[in-house]
């Protein structure tokens, strides 16, 4: 029986991309949808009363380079910006874009300077700041971290941690969470009133996690272990798909 409050009609899937529908790799440019995500994404998108959003912090254009399917939205800038399944386009607001202007201008040279620290890599990606630390020693991610952790306070601005990765937020009202709200309103569906999936598998996930959570929703960990508690962890890109696959009722049909 659905909850009370719950439309049976109408389910949101909400899938982050790096790490979740796509294997964590060490070049990040040659991040790819896993096959079998592709497939399960284009069965989601086939189903009448299935909304289906990919919500990145990557770049919307990077995004849109990746997940070639059909009928789906794409959120870049983690729901700043949005490619609707009618080709469509949504650009945040001319305020906000001036306020990303002047956090840029201020904050970009100081975390510049942490990639002159060895095996740092920054990775611009004009909303937030990504920085690799998948080659740095274990002393320099130490380093990192203590100096991350200071500066975060004095600026107001927010850091994720992922798999070998810090993301910084530029604008501290934007993380996964809002992207989640944005792609409710994208589909006029109030919050809480529709069958929920989220997945993803990094700290700026786990506050997307925890808003549908919070409204009774499914969420799944992509990893060793759950990030938010009550969620499901599968260990794979491909174990998700079979997960998903059969929580849609669509059956298991991966190969794998």
């Amino acid at each position: 029986m659905p909850e009370a409050g719950i439309s049976p009609d109408v389910t949101l899937w909400m899938f982050d991309f790096d790490g979740t529908l796509s294997p964590l790799v060490a070049e990040r440019t040659a991040a790819e949808l896993d096959p079998a995500c592709r497939e399960m994404l284009r069965r989601l998108a086939g189903v009448r009363g299935f909304h289906c959003a990919v919500i990145s912090s990557r770049q919307l254009a990077d995004v849109e380079s990746r997940v070639d399917v059909p009928g789906i939205f794409l959120g870049g800038g983690s729901g700043l910006e949005w490619k609707l399944p009618s080709g469509r386009r949504r650009v945040p607001a001319a305020d906000r874009m001036e306020k990303i202007r002047k956090i840029r201008k201020a904050l970009i040279p100081e975390i510049m300077e942490w990639g002159r620290l060895p095996g740092v890599e920054i990775e611009d990606k004009q909303w937030s700041l990504a920085i690799h630390i998948r080659r740095a020693t274990r002393q320099t991610r130490l380093e990192l971290a203590v100096r991350l952790g200071h500066w975060q306070k004095s600026r107001n601005i927010r850091a994720f941690r992922g798999p070998a990765v810090f993301e910084i937020q530029l604008l501290p009202e934007v993380d996964k969470s809002f992207g989640v709200r944005a792609f409710c309103d994208l589909v006029d569906c109030p919050l809480g009133t529709a069958r929920s999936v989220y997945a993803g598998d990094d700290e700026n996930d786990a506050v997307a996690m925890q808003l549908v959570r919070g409204w009774g929703g499914t969420i799944v960990t992509v990893g060793e272990k759950a990030i938010v508690p009550g969620s499901d962890v599968v260990a794979s890109p491909i174990e998700l798909a079979k997960r998903i696959n059969i929580l849609a009722g669509l059956g298991d049909n991966s190969k794998n």
